[in-house]
């Protein structure tokens, strides 16, 4: 059987870079408007700070649902946004804005690792929803390898966000905090999606049709 035309159709399927970026822009927003009402001596630069985030959170939210994207996934970076304003307000320290997302990638490094362990891969989950066979790649004894090894990227990835983010939280890094949102958000997730694909193809043999196509074993 021939293999995906395409020379990484993970990347093809993930896409990757225009959703992270998205998911950025707020922070970056917070900290930029943070830095300005200090500057500007204002009151409360932490409810500047916050007001600014969540208006273009809104605006990224507004944009994604006229594209047609899922109201779930619009509305996942919308709530974000709002309450890690609403802690950073809460307390009083715009670092704690970044505390969300610090224990998101938490809970997301600890779910890759479990998947791994079951040997239900997160990546087959997901690259199996956007081909349309849920689980159909887990009838492919390769593919489940494959999955497994690229899964690894994933986890390394949320390892280093969780290291960095939370040692700059502690220091109360704020404009830090903001640089490593950005540097550490969309590269880092093109990164995985580029060196996932050969990762998967390497637990393939010869011929095997790639993740769009799994080979089902007769049991």
């Amino acid at each position: 059987m021939p293999r995906d035309r395409a020379p990484n159709p993970l990347a093809e399927l993930l896409g990757g870079r225009g959703q992270a970026l998205d998911a950025s822009l707020p922070s970056v927003a917070f900290v930029v408007a943070w830095l300005a009402a200090d500057a500007l001596a204002v009151a409360q630069p932490v409810l500047v700070g916050g007001v600014a985030a969540v208006v273009v959170a809104a605006g990224v939210a507004l944009w994604r649902h006229r594209r047609g994207e899922r109201p779930r996934a619009v509305a996942v970076g919308l709530l974000l946004a709002v309450g890690a304003a609403l802690l950073a307000l809460y307390t009083g320290r715009a670092q704690d804005f970044f505390l969300p997302r610090i224990v998101a990638n938490a809970g997301s490094l600890a779910a890759w690792l479990v998947s791994i362990a079951i040997r239900w891969p997160l990546l087959g989950l997901v690259v199996g929803a956007l081909t349309g066979h849920p689980t159909l790649w887990r009838r492919d004894p390769d593919l489940v390898r494959g999955y497994s090894r690229a899964s690894w990227v994933w986890v390394g990835q949320y390892a280093v966000r969780v290291v960095v983010f939370t040692g700059l939280w502690a220091a109360d890094q704020v404009v830090a905090l903001g640089i490593a949102q950005v540097v550490l958000t969309w590269p880092l997730v093109v990164v995985c999606v580029a060196a996932s694909w050969p990762l998967v193809r390497s637990a393939l043999p010869p011929g095997h049709p790639g993740p769009r196509r799994p080979v089902v074993q007769e049991s």
